[in-house]
């Protein structure tokens, strides 16, 4: 009895136990209630919930889950509360996107606003998302200059906790560069600053350049470019400012201010190169410094300095060996640079990541880079690569930047290019006095489906002349660094008041392009074309020329001619160049098949300097010789006709051999060798915006075609060397349409037989 009276005593205790147990229970186990959830699970929503030590859970701890539920993006309102030993959750989910879509919108497509927002289909929808993605399309829209545009997020309910997201744009007029402004340039004026960027005030032909559209990105490419063209001109210690915004609503316009501490103006005083690594020939390396003592300082002369002792050290068996120059400047006497060579920290590139490239492939920005995935690091060899793709012209920013790889010798290339639109579509009208009344339309891709590929179709159709022109490049072909094109062409030219008859030209031509170094390259092409003489009736009661009625009666003739053009240029810009050299060797063989034989030599040389801010000297030589060969006379197509492209003030085959025989139509027969020269001042003009693209021109021009080769038999042949020469004013404008010249020369010496023509006027796509 006693042992059962201590059995029920002790059960009678346990059970008095119990409820004391279970408040030791952590309230972590069961004691999280989830409410509101239909999609997420419970248990996903109780793992945000950590207990402490003690199994309990604090304010802290409770502070702590609510914010993660939050940050989770998945619900629209999150609450938690105390009940008992328990806690529980209210919620209420956020909706799911069905769709995104944008109405509204024509300046800025769909495209681009989707990817400059956060909010994606299929993902949940967030108040505070929606408002930031609102300033990103308002951003989106101020970039390509329209500030004043008003966004609304619309949303619609579609059931079962899923929505469509409507941004409802309500845009407005452009909002552009008003004014530019440039302080503390000294050395160079306004104009020709203005040239230099690609940010331009707004003037009457605004809407079909885009040039005064405010975009952030490409005023700080301004603010580069404008660094970097003083270096080029010998100011090493240029400093330019962030350019200075500022937003004018009486204008409803932007003002940028360019602020510039020129610094002192530098010449090359010593130029040396200093090996610190045991073992190099630094022999071969002193000889590859391009800058001379004397010359006025230029950063781009030891940029490319750079860049060639980098190759031939890599060459030599030291990839990781840079030359860093040292500049010691004086003031008064110039500055010192001193190529140092050390060997660089021995880092690989383990990857190379690309992004911002909507469009163009992944190999064509690759192709670029003269480094690869495992290739040893080197920063020459990296800035080398961006600037090839920015002067590829198919993006708006391009910016390459580093960070550590899986290893501490590991580099990450981080590669951003965001892409510009790379079409062209052109219809040009004008006047020609060698082509009378003309219609130009251009139609091109200079990055075809982002392959890097060019092509290009120009239809031409004149009064006097029409044309055809279908032409497609590939830069690297094969792979290599050969450029291939193939050209077709067609032109039929009627006779006009220059020439007594017509003629047709139809074929087409292939090209290889292999470039030598960064200014000197040789084009190698293979040209098949034929040509015809025609002769057409005219009511002048004169007969055509005995040499052109030979051409027309052997009808029809094939020219099949390899040749190639060697090209060598320093110009610091190839449209409209203030500085540099360039040089032009062009040969062509016939007679490689066809029906003619002969070859034909060309030079043309031109030096362009600038004299100051507003004045740029040009001298230009030329000459060509062209000689039959295999017992062949040179055919009349292909001699060399003097007229306003060697001498202005003369006719389009103005001046030159010419049959004088009485009763013919006196044409000009062509000659087998010319000569020319030319003495240019270019200049702005005052009082015109220089986003005008209007310049005015003074010349002096000298040259002569002589040495007929043909037969002389029954014709009397005007054939003397004389001297033609010429001097004369222009006005050229690069129009959007195309470059439109106007020119009047006048002749100081010419021959008897001459045809002048003092005015000459032509447009036509660029």
């Amino acid at each position: 009895m006693e042992l059962a009276a201590r059995w029920f005593t002790g059960i009678i205790g346990l059970m008095l136990a119990t409820p004391v147990v279970a408040q030791t229970v952590p309230p972590s186990q069961a004691s999280v209630i989830v409410e509101g959830n239909r999609r997420v699970d419970a248990e996903t929503v109780r793992s945000y919930f950590h207990a402490n030590p003690d199994g309990h859970f604090d304010d802290a701890a409770r502070d702590a889950a609510l914010k993660a539920l939050i940050a989770t993006g998945l619900f629209d309102k999150v609450s938690i509360e105390r009940a008992g030993d328990r806690l529980v959750v209210h919620l209420s989910e956020a909706p799911v996107l069905d769709r995104v879509a944008f109405e509204g919108n024509r300046k800025v497509k769909d495209t681009d606003l989707a990817a400059a927002i956060e909010s994606k289909p299929r993902g949940s929808l967030q108040r505070a998302t929606v408002q930031s993605d609102v300033g990103r399309i308002i951003e989106a829209y101020r970039r390509v200059g329209r500030a004043q545009v008003r966004v609304d997020p619309q949303i619609i309910d579609r059931g079962n906790g899923r929505v469509d997201l409507i941004y409802a744009v309500t845009e407005a007029a452009k909002t552009p560069v008003r004014r530019i402004d440039f302080t503390g340039n000294k050395a160079f004026g306004k104009r020709q600053l203005s040239a230099v960027i690609k940010t331009s005030a707004t003037h009457m032909l605004s809407f079909l350049t885009g040039g005064d559209v405010y975009d952030p990105d490409r005023v700080a490419q301004d603010q580069e470019q404008l660094r970097l063209y003083y270096r080029s001109k010998g100011y090493a210690d240029v400093s330019v400012s962030p350019a200075k915004a500022e937003y004018d609503p009486a204008a409803n316009g932007f003002t940028l201010n360019f602020a510039i501490d020129e610094g002192p103006l530098y010449h090359f005083r010593e130029v040396s190169v200093t090996c610190n690594i045991p073992g190099m020939d630094c022999d071969k390396l002193r000889a590859l410094p391009t800058a001379h003592p004397g010359a006025v300082f230029d950063g781009n002369t030891l940029d490319k300095t750079t860049e060639l002792l980098a190759i031939e050290m890599a060459k030599l068996g030291y990839p990781f060996a840079q030359g860093t120059p040292h500049l010691t400047r004086d003031a008064a006497e110039g500055i010192d640079v001193a190529f140092v060579i050390e060997q660089g920290p021995r880092a690989y590139v383990e990857r190379v990541e690309i992004h911002g490239n909507m469009r163009t492939r992944d190999y064509v920005i690759r192709r670029e880079f003269d480094i690869a995935e495992g290739d040893p690091y080197n920063k020459t060899l990296i800035d080398r690569a961006e600037r090839r793709l920015k002067n590829l012209n198919y993006f708006k920013t391009v910016k390459i930047s580093n960070r550590p790889g899986s290893a501490p010798d590991h580099v990450i290339l981080d590669v951003e290019a965001v892409d510009q639109a790379t079409g062209d579509f052109n219809i040009a009208g004008g006047y020609s006095t060698v082509d009378g009344a003309l219609v130009e339309v251009k139609v091109g891709e200079r990055n075809f489906y982002g392959t890097g590929k060019n092509v290009q179709a120009t239809f031409t159709y004149g009064q006097y002349a029409r044309g055809i022109n279908l032409a497609a490049s590939e830069p690297y072909f094969l792979g290599t660094k050969v450029a291939a094109g193939i050209e077709l062409f067609g032109r039929q030219n009627d006779a006009n008041s220059y020439q007594s008859y017509g003629s047709t030209t139809y074929g087409a031509r292939l090209q290889l392009g292999t470039p030598i170094n960064e200014e000197l390259g040789v084009q190698w092409r293979y040209s098949i074309y034929n040509q015809n003489v025609t002769l057409s009736p005219n009511g002048s009661g004169f007969t055509p020329s005995l040499a052109v009625r030979q051409a027309a009666a052997a009808g029809p003739t094939w020219v099949s001619a390899p040749g190639s053009t060697t090209t060598y240029s320093t110009l610091d810009n190839t449209r409209s160049p203030t500085s540099g050299i360039r040089s032009q060797l062009s040969q062509d063989l016939a007679g490689l098949g066809g029906d003619v034989k002969f070859l034909k030599t060309t030079e043309d040389v031109r030096y362009y300097k600038s004299l100051n801010s507003d004045l740029v000297g040009m001298v230009r030589a030329q000459g060509g010789y062209v000689t039959g060969w295999g017992g062949q006379q040179v055919p009349l197509m292909n001699n060399f006709f003097g007229g306003p492209t060697m001498v202005r003030g003369f006719a389009p085959n103005g001046f030159g051999p010419r049959d004088v025989t009485p009763g013919t139509t006196m044409d000009n027969v062509g000659g087998s060798a010319y000569w020319a020269t030319t003495a240019e001042l270019q200049s702005a003009i005052p009082g015109v915006p220089n986003e005008y693209g209007l310049r005015a021109t003074a010349f002096v021009d000298a040259g002569s075609v002589f040495r007929y080769s043909g037969s002389t038999a029954s014709l009397q042949v005007a054939n003397k060397n004389v001297v033609r020469s010429s001097v004369g004013a222009g006005l050229t404008w690069a129009s959007p349409f195309g470059a439109l010249t106007v020119d009047y020369a006048v002749p100081l010496t010419k021959a008897a037989y001459d045809v002048v023509q003092p005015l000459r006027f032509s447009a036509g796509g660029f």
